[in-house]
């Protein structure tokens, strides 16, 4: 998978990489799936309308955030909850926000059952984010907003960074987000990109 989608597609974040290699992704799919699907590089469904996203862009994500290990980063989106394990082996701390009980619930066994004991999961309004704990070095979103959600970004620190997906439910945009340290903010669009949509008071 390194090897063959994220090296030649530009990922070099050697902790990243490092991650993508040792989480198995095969954990967080449904039983049966044979690895060769498992770690093709596409979204597989995970049940209720939701995906586990393709590994490339897991990946890309995780280096657009340019985390250093010593962050809280809060996701937005748990669904199987590989994208919070590969930020658990990235940062100090990961809380990530999920709108279906069954989902979560599934996800806190694998993190258990994997030793990822830095990863916290609330059963929440992801559009809100999570303000108990904010302000935070950094916002993953793993579904897509027609616009930056207000909460979201009264939770980043200064200096800090959001990955999101922004566009309608068919045409999207990787966008960064970045608070300047006076207090404005950044946005830069990477690439094209399809996610789910994301749900809540300032979602869909």
């Amino acid at each position: 998978m390194v090897r063959r989608d994220l090296l030649p597609r530009g990922i070099r974040d050697q902790r990243v990489i490092t991650a993508m290699t040792t989480i198995p992704r095969e954990c967080f799919v449904e039983a049966g799936i044979p690895l060769e699907e498992v770690y093709a590089d596409g979204p597989l469904a995970i049940g209720l309308g939701q995906t586990i996203s393709q590994p490339y862009m897991v990946a890309l994500m995780a280096e657009l955030l340019q985390l250093t290990g010593r962050e809280t980063v809060l996701e937005i989106g748990t669904g199987s909850g590989y994208g919070a394990a590969i930020l658990s082996r990235l940062a100090e701390r990961v809380v990530t926000i999920e709108r279906h009980r069954e989902l979560l619930e599934k996800a806190s066994g694998k993190w258990q059952s994997l030793g990822l004991c830095n990863i916290f999961g609330q059963l929440a309004d992801g559009s809100q984010g999570w303000s108990g704990e904010s302000p935070y070095g950094a916002i993953c979103v793993t579904a897509a907003a027609l616009r930056v959600p207000g909460p979201l970004l009264d939770q980043i620190l200064p200096g800090g960074r959001m990955v999101i997906p922004l566009g309608s439910r068919s045409v999207q945009s990787l966008c960064v987000i970045h608070l300047e340290a006076s207090g404005q903010y950044r946005e830069e669009q990477v690439c094209g990109c399809r996610f789910v949509p994301l749900i809540g008071r300032e979602g869909w």
